[in-house]
Order: structure tokens, then C-alpha cells, then sequence
């Protein structure tokens, strides 16, 4: 059935760079708006990133504007979350989603048809 499964994810040093990967199965990810969510041990889960069915139009949470970029390949059915200058507070569990029917506002709720499990993404000092 349908699923998203993330890799990339590892150890850092603050200042470094790291390339996330979302590879989707049994679903035809141009139908799919894709994103990137986040959550630190103890700490609510936070939107990351956003991109549009036509990957002609992005979002990012404050946090992630100037660092972090969203980007997708659609023969390849995988979205990607390229983090540049990491911090020591980007540490976190990194999940990707599929919404078929939303972009925009409504993935600040997380009430989105698809999820990832998830890779864990460590920056130190």
C-alpha cells in the first residue's frame, strides 16, 4: 500500500550540511502535495517546509527560511529537505507527508492523509 519512508538522517556537527530524502511507494507523488515536519523529544511537533503539486511554489517555517530548502522529483518520487548551517536546536525525528487535496495553511495542523516514520537527525557542538 501507500507509504513514505525518509533516509539521510545521522549525525552532525553544528555549521554542517545534510540532504533528507522522502521516497514514496504506491501512490503517484505528481498528485501529492509533499512536506517536512519536525519533532525534538518533549516538544510538540513543528512544521518544517511545504511544496506544491507543480513544485512552483514552497513554505518554510521561520526557522527553516535562508537554511533549509524543499525540493521534489517526481520520476524519482521523492521529495528532499536540504539543511544547510545546522544548529544545535534542528535536532530532531524528521517526517515527511502527503496531502493529496492540501497546500498551504491546513499543514500547520498536521491533518494530512500521509506520514513517514521518520529519521532522526542529531547536530552537535
Amino acid at each position: 500500500q501507500m507509504q513514505l519512508v525518509e533516509s539521510g538522517g545521522g549525525l552532525v556537527q553544528a555549521g554542517e550540511s545534510l540532504r533528507l530524502s522522502c521516497v514514496a511507494s504506491g501512490l503517484t507523488m505528481s498528485s501529492y502535495a509533499l512536506g517536512w515536519f519536525r519533532q525534538a523529544p518533549g516538544k510538540p511537533r513543528e512544521f518544517v517546509a511545504n511544496i506544491n503539486w507543480y513544485g512552483t511554489d514552497t513554505d518554510y517555517a521561520d526557522s527553516a527560511k535562508g537554511r533549509f530548502t524543499i525540493s521534489r522529483d517526481d520520476a524519482k518520487n521523492t521529495v528532499y529537505l536540504q539543511m544547510n548551517s545546522l544548529k544545535l536546536e534542528d535536532t530532531a525525528i524528521y517526517t515527511c507527508a502527503a496531502d493529496p487535496h492540501f497546500y498551504g495553511s491546513r499543514w500547520l495542523t498536521g491533518d494530512l492523509e500521509l506520514w513517514g516514520q521518520g529519521t532522526q537527525v542529531t547536530v552537535s557542538s
